[in-house]
């Protein structure tokens, strides 16, 4: 009963960091798992759809725009790992976390750089997470249109900073990055 544990969304301006738990079952394999990052989004989707058919369990949650301000996004994502692990039906053996850092889980955990590369289970993860947070980003796209998050998921691209020194921040932006903050003190 391994989980994988991945996110998605530490880097971008604006939006949720997103965790995802996965036990895959060694019965009902996923081929063509990778790292979220190596794949197309059309890819992705189809892998994420297998994952949730196949899986033993899996659990998406995140952390809000809020708690990346008061926490920081470190804090922040490990939160959101906490909750995809809590948010688990079944209690796995051991948890897999991509990443040099774990968070606090009442099981056995053991963080692996890379290991979203190496290990099925964190793969998994690594997709459900990406297509979860593109999906949302999606979302807040119809509400903000002019920022273009349909396009580049909230991340620092030239595009979004002009739209954001246009437009200034939305409530879905990380006050605490700096980018964000420099353009809160010009339309205060």
């Amino acid at each position: 009963m391994i989980c994988g544990v991945d996110e998605a969304g530490r880097g971008p301006l604006a939006g949720p960091v997103v965790a995802a738990a996965v036990i895959l079952d060694p019965a009902r394999p996923v081929v063509g798992l990778a790292d979220s990052k190596k794949l197309s989004a059309a890819r992705r989707e189809r892998l994420a759809i297998e994952i949730r058919e196949k899986a033993l369990a899996w659990s998406i949650a995140e952390a809000t725009v809020d708690e990346i301000d008061a926490i920081n996004i470190l804090q922040a994502t490990l939160l959101a790992m906490q909750r995809a692990v809590a948010g688990l039906w079944m209690i796995p053996s051991e948890v897999l976390i991509d990443g040099n850092r774990c968070p606090a889980l009442a099981v056995p955990a053991r963080a692996i750089i890379g290991g979203d590369a190496t290990e099925a289970a964190i793969s998994a993860a690594s997709i459900l997470a990406k297509t979860s947070r593109d999906a949302g980003m999606l979302d807040l796209h119809a509400l903000y249109p002019q920022y273009g998050f349909d396009r580049h998921k909230g991340y620092g691209t030239a595009a979004h900073l002009a739209a954001l020194r246009r437009h200034g921040p939305t409530p879905l932006h990380r006050k605490s990055f700096a980018p964000v903050r420099e353009q809160l003190a010009l339309f205060s």
